[in-house]
């Protein structure tokens, strides 16, 4: 492993940014100062005119693998992260077939060992009838993120709709539960009652079927559940103004039970780019109205939402096409969450102090992961490098295995220029190093 000195950039690191240097050495943060005599045998890295900040952890991403290889894998998609500022994620469980079991978890995990670039965490997931198995994560609650419930519609068998299975699960885990929330019953009203009007649905209709009612009635019952049995619950990507009532911002984060996701494509797209964009942006939860976007920034700058994700779910470009009834729901985005803040930072909607609390402190104190998601001496040099450089996201330079974008030819005023992974520079100007892979994320829970 080689060490390495980050001279004269500027930190920007729990709530300021000031100009220093970084000592890595032995894949962590050997010293910050102002000034640092450069040891011999440390390569320098200029970092003159760029912001040095933490690496971001996507707390929700899909990687397909294994069973659905032909949209991504972990390989393709963790080195999309890494390109794009991502040095740690953590991974949904509704592959094929979905990790319903603790052996299956582990397949994953040795998955991620030989091919990811990136860290990587797994969550564990739920069915109706898994529950003892599930409870059986509490063993390694410092080795797994979390358990997934997917309390609305999903694809397979992954719904988790039984209340006494729910109860369980709430009542009996000591892992941080995390919830896809969307109420089928009102879903399935909706949709029929628009299919008596129409004879074929448009993209359009998205957020008319997932509207806020279902998202609002399941994150309610969801809360209903945690405060009932005091349990530890993240509520993924909130999409709506109506949600916000549920979330709190009078408690400091690290002594919340009860936290919130919001995803960049919520914050990004409304239901007005359904008429250029169609399928391409069709996801659950929907994107939808103007005034729930200009809720979400206002619930996210004043700490009521916590961290902000990507959702990231890879289709095939012919799963996105056609009509809308048959489309795949889901957006590839691990590439280009940090750039896309970084453009609503240059724009002035955040500093970029805000955008670190909520893609790397924020999450690495949400989860409770081990010495990560900080730029302080004697953690994990899991860094990021930008500078302020034009990028546009073309064709040729998207690196999902699916091979599009929804952000296709967005310019962005900010580049990535390098990103560490536990001290290796795996991405230096555009030049991946894949000699190393990325760790298993830890957690200090008692």
């Amino acid at each position: 492993m080689r060490d390495y000195i980050i001279k004269n950039t500027t930190i920007v690191n729990e709530g300021k940014s000031f100009n220093g240097e970084v000592l890595i050495k032995n894949g962590r943060i050997e010293k910050i100062a102002t000034q640092i005599e450069t040891p011999a045998g440390v390569i320098e890295i200029n970092g003159e005119g760029k912001y040095l900040i933490p690496g971001a952890i996507d707390d929700q991403v899909h990687f397909r693998e294994p069973g659905l290889t032909h949209k991504a894998t972990i390989y393709t998609e963790a080195k999309a992260a890494i390109a794009g500022g991502v040095t740690s994620f953590m991974e949904m469980p509704n592959t094929v077939p979905p990790v319903f079991t603790q052996a299956l978890l582990e397949d994953k995990y040795k998955l991620g060992a030989q091919y990811s670039l990136a860290n990587y965490s797994f969550f564990m997931g739920t069915s109706q009838e898994n529950w003892e198995e599930v409870l059986k994560t509490n063993d390694k609650k410092n080795e797994v993120c979390g358990v997934k419930i997917f309390m609305g519609a999903s694809t397979g068998n992954l719904l988790v709709d039984n209340p006494l299975v729910l109860e369980k699960i709430f009542e009996g885990s000591e892992l941080l539960i995390a919830t896809h929330c969307e109420e089928e019953s009102i879903i399935k009203k909706n949709k029929a009652a628009l299919e008596s009007t129409k004879a074929i649905l448009e993209p359009s209709d998205h957020p008319i079927i997932r509207n806020e009612e279902a998202c609002f009635e399941s994150s309610f019952k969801a809360i209903q559940l945690a405060k009932k049995f005091n349990a530890r619950l993240h509520i993924l990507h909130i999409s709506t103004a109506k949600e916000l009532q549920l979330f709190s911002n009078m408690l400091p984060l690290a002594e919340k039970r009860i936290t919130s996701e919001v995803c960049v494509h919520h914050l990004h797209f409304t239901a007005n780019d359904y008429a250029t964009k169609g399928n391409l942006i069709k996801c659950n939860p929907a994107i939808k109205a103007p005034e729930n976007r200009a809720a979400l920034w206002e619930g996210l700058l004043n700490d009521q939402l916590d961290v902000i994700a990507t959702d990231h779910a890879p289709h095939a470009w012919d799963e996105k096409q056609g009509d809308y009834s048959h489309a795949h729901a889901g957006l590839p985005l691990v590439q280009h969450p940090v750039l896309l803040m970084l453009k609503y930072v240059k724009e002035g909607k955040l500093t970029m102090e805000k955008m670190v609390e909520k893609m790397s402190h924020a999450v690495a104190t949400c989860f409770q992961i081990k010495e990560r998601g900080f730029i302080r001496e004697g953690y994990y040099a899991d860094l990021v490098l930008v500078e302020e450089a034009t990028y546009t996201v073309t064709n040729e330079n998207i690196l999902y295995k699916c091979g599009w974008s929804p952000l296709l030819g967005t310019h962005f005023p900010f580049q990535i220029h390098s990103t560490f992974v536990n001290g290796q520079l795996v991405y230096h100007k555009g030049v991946f190093d894949e000699s190393v892979r990325g760790q298993r994320l830890q957690f200090t829970r008692s």
